[in-house]
């Protein structure tokens, strides 16, 4: 009777498989709302490329460079894709956390149109100065102290107008009673290069794009945005080690699916991309540009956009930016 049942069983279970194996999706599409090369490209690849043979896809995904309006043009790609699990969108919060605080009419909604999947990555933002800047500075205080000193020249760059980096300059300067004049980039790249040109002061944007010009003291990271210290610099001390706690935040880039895809779908696609940032090879790729392998499931990462969302709301109207400043 016991073969029988095994036997039965075994049957059962083969008969299944083909169905469980259908289900996959053939080859899903990742859209990033920025270029090829920065830092949240990567964490998109790198996932993309060990996503095959899961139960959530057949083969490694695509990932479609969605690049523009700071990064909602990715979104508004996926509100509109079919939701069955074809495509998804790695996006940094900022996107689906502070944008509703900014843009008066935004094409979608972060909580009605899409599904979180699963967080991928962490990064922490820093402050570093140039050649600008005496090379006696060499923490937060100390450039407050200079900026003060030199209002003509105490400006700070940003990855772009609205970004978290941008808010956080912002609150630094509004907690001193300081005017640092913001200079917006489109992206990180050419804010940097200016940094180490002395065309600007400062710079806020995620710490990895400092890390190499750090280490070759070309730039002096300050201070960097984290619970802890970030462990490939672990020299820096955060700044709310420097007295600046309310700076603290650890931005997250998140995977989303359209709303109304299959919970078996989300669940598929979030147990796939988690394996992924246990890879080794993953793990040490985004640890080269300062990010830290994340993982999450989708009710976490749900509640995560919630309370950020609740965080940011009040500093972005203390700031008292919008899109149409």
């Amino acid at each position: 009777m016991r073969l029988t049942r095994r036997a039965a069983l075994a049957a059962l279970a083969a008969a299944a498989a083909p169905a469980v194996r259908a289900q996959a999706v053939e080859q899903p599409r990742i859209l990033y709302g920025f270029p090829p090369g920065s830092a949240g490209d990567v964490v998109a690849r790198r996932v993309a490329e060990r996503l095959a043979g899961s139960a959530y896809a057949k083969n490694a995904a695509v990932v479609e460079n969605r690049a523009g309006a700071g990064g909602r043009l990715a979104l508004e790609a996926l509100k509109a894709a079919p939701a069955d699990g074809s495509v998804l969108a790695l996006t940094p919060f900022t996107a689906t956390v502070i944008y509703p605080h900014v843009y008066r009419r935004l094409a979608y909604d972060p909580l009605a149109d899409f599904a979180p999947v699963a967080i991928a990555a962490l990064t922490h933002h820093g402050l570093a100065v140039g050649p600008l800047v005496p090379p006696s500075v060499t923490d937060v205080k100390g450039f407050l102290a200079w900026a003060k000193a030199n209002p003509e020249k105490a400006s700070y760059g940003s990855p772009g107008a609205g970004s978290t980096p941008h808010f956080l300059g912002a609150l630094l300067g509004l907690g001193q009673n300081l005017e640092l004049r913001h200079v917006p980039y489109r992206g990180s790249v050419p804010g940097v290069t200016d940094l180490l040109g002395g065309q600007i002061a400062a710079m806020l944007t995620p710490s990895g794009d400092f890390l190499a010009h750090h280490r070759a003291a070309k730039l002096r990271l300050l201070a960097t945005s984290g619970r802890t210290r970030l462990p490939f610099a672990a020299e820096v001390p955060t700044f709310a080690e420097q007295g600046f706690g309310e700076l603290t935040v650890e931005e997250w880039f998140g995977f989303y699916a359209p709303a109304g895809t299959a919970p078996r779908l989300v669940a598929a696609a979030s147990s796939a991309i988690n394996a992924a940032l246990k890879d080794r090879t993953v793990v040490d790729g985004l640890a080269a540009l300062g990010l830290l392998a994340q993982g999450s499931t989708p009710e976490e990462m749900a509640h995560s956009q919630r309370a950020e969302h609740e965080r940011w709301g009040p500093l972005v109207r203390r700031v008292g930016f919008t899109a149409d400043s």
